[in-house]
């Protein structure tokens, strides 16, 4: 009972930057995307929500673990992977899959982000193949996150604990598949659009 409180306030203040970053990124992606449909506004709050997350939150994460580990460093970064890590322990320490996994996400999905958003706002014919390939990357990503660990039965994550399984493990990393889903879904139907769009003008000049 008496590590209630210090329970609550370490995940209060986790959620609240999550939820910080969260506010921020929709600012951001609605400004971005005013006048736009609602669908592509969705997309570019999304968007900004995921560049943030990878460059502020899993930037330092890598160099944490690179230059030490997430359980002996201070400050408020810190403190929000060693609450993570009370749902997966292997966040704490150095694990190579985790940080090798971080780096690509971090380099490689934070850029795609950022392209994507330029991709989206300055309507570039290359929008559909970045938004496929980010989505692509980001379902591999947490694939393998978790695959490893299930195969050798879980033995790093915290199921006992209902905010640690349905709040950190089960929700958070569920939105990086549903959303990356449902994007991949907009590419495919807009590229079939394009596909009989340019089938009917074909025909036409016939």
């Amino acid at each position: 009972m008496g590590a209630g409180p210090e329970l609550g306030a370490a995940a209060g203040g986790s959620l609240l930057l999550c939820a910080s970053l969260l506010g921020a990124g929709c600012a951001l992606g609605l400004s971005l995307g005013r006048g736009r449909g609602a669908a592509d506004r969705g997309a570019l709050a999304w968007l900004c929500y995921d560049a943030l997350v990878h460059f502020v939150l899993e930037g330092p994460f890598v160099y944490l673990s690179l230059t030490g580990n997430i359980a002996n460093s201070d400050g408020l970064i810190a403190s929000l992977w060693q609450e993570y890590g009370k749902a997966d322990a292997r966040w704490l320490n150095f694990d190579p899959t985790i940080v090798s996994l971080e780096i690509l996400t971090v380099v490689l999905d934070g850029s795609l982000a950022l392209v994507l958003i330029y991709a989206i706002v300055k309507e570039k014919y290359y929008r559909h193949f970045i938004q496929i390939t980010l989505c692509v990357c980001e379902l591999y990503g947490g694939w393998m996150t978790f695959s490893p660990d299930w195969l050798m039965g879980s033995p790093n994550l915290n199921t006992n604990n209902w905010l640690y399984f349905w709040v950190y493990l089960v929700f958070f990393n569920s939105v990086w598949v549903l959303i990356p889903g449902l994007l991949l879904w907009q590419s495919w139907v807009e590229l079939e659009k394009m596909y009989h769009k340019g089938n009917s003008l074909g025909k036409k000049f016939q």
